[in-house]
């Protein structure tokens, strides 16, 4: 009975706990206790406001036949009209479609090739020679696309390194970067091996903190490097890799702007083509500012969207919380 009384008496404590309510520090207090974190914030505060939060009224231009003589405040009002032209262009949607399979298989691949690349130089013993491929396959990453398009113009063009070792067997030369059936793979390849490096790095890190002992006791049940690597490594690595893998569905219509724009041509619109090399040409170039608004609007409404699905799934199934 005695042991009934406690309990209860246990549980009413418990209950007025909760009831408790924690003493909030009034935020004139607070801002003058920890001000010199305000003012380091501050830069980054302006930054963010002039350059995201200030052009975002530029987004009326995709409701307008928007004029530069004219104005935001006075050009003509056309509702939707921009937002229905997308589906009406064959070159939208052309833009559209190239820019989902680009960047599907980027991400597809920019999630493979990095697991694959970390679990092989996990089982390198030799430390400096683990620490020298690490570098080199890292090096890509800090070259921009200007400079790694310039690169890649001198050794896949016509007359570029490629061609010439294969005119030395007779082969006729092969223009990569103005072959549509070419050029998607040409961009896909370039963009892993200039990526692959610096995401390996997360997986490296994730394999990093995996407990030792589990490895220890695989090893005394007899299972082989193989087996460890299965049954110990990707599992432990699997949290990551499920972040990773739903946080890149926001990207699913971003396939790599200075990329695209520095490699492509007039020859491989058809394949080539993505959303912000089109939205370039048809509001900067043809002067249809209105229209190529509504495009990226749309393009960023999609993304949001899948976004916050992705955070969602993420928060779900790997239980990662950003906010």
């Amino acid at each position: 009975m005695a042991q009934i009384v406690q309990a209860d008496v246990k549980q009413v404590e418990v209950k007025k706990a909760r009831k408790v309510k924690v003493n909030k520090i009034p935020w004139k207090k607070e801002i003058k206790k920890n001000w010199p974190l305000y003012v380091l914030c501050l830069p980054s505060l302006v930054f963010v406001i002039v350059f995201s939060y200030a052009p975002m009224g530029g987004l009326l231009m995709a409701f307008q036949d928007y004029k530069p003589w004219l104005g935001i405040l006075n050009s003509p009002w056309v509702g939707f009209d921009n937002f229905a032209r997308i589906f009406e262009f064959q070159e939208s949607k052309q833009a559209i479609t190239n820019s989902i399979v680009i960047a599907v298989i980027k991400i597809i691949c920019g999630i493979i090739v990095p697991i694959v690349m970390a679990l092989l130089l996990n089982e390198v013993r030799n430390m400096g020679l683990k620490k020298g491929i690490q570098t080199l396959v890292y090096l890509p990453h800090f070259l921009s696309w200007v400079t790694v398009a310039g690169i890649m113009l001198d050794i896949l063009g016509l007359e570029g390194g490629i061609n010439h070792f294969l005119a030395n067997f007779g082969v006729e030369p092969i223009f990569f970067l103005g072959d549509p059936d070419l050029f998607r793979s040409t961009v896909i390849i370039s963009d892993i091996w200039k990526n692959f490096g610096f995401a390996m790095i997360v997986y490296l890190a994730a394999i990093s903190g995996i407990d030792p002992t589990y490895y220890e006791a695989a090893e005394m049940d007899g299972a082989t490097r193989w087996q460890q690597t299965r049954h110990v490594t990707l599992p432990g690595m699997m949290p990551i890799i499920i972040v990773v893998s739903t946080l890149s569905l926001g990207n699913i219509l971003d396939a790599g702007f200075d990329q695209i724009f520095n490699l492509y041509n007039p020859l491989v619109y058809s394949t080539g083509d993505i959303i912000d090399t089109y939205v370039y040409r048809a509001s900067l170039l043809s002067g249809q500012y209105g229209f190529g608004t509504a495009v990226g609007l749309f393009k960023s409404g999609i993304s949001l969207i899948l976004i916050i699905v992705a955070y969602r799934i993420a928060y779900k199934v790997a239980n990662y919380k950003i906010f």
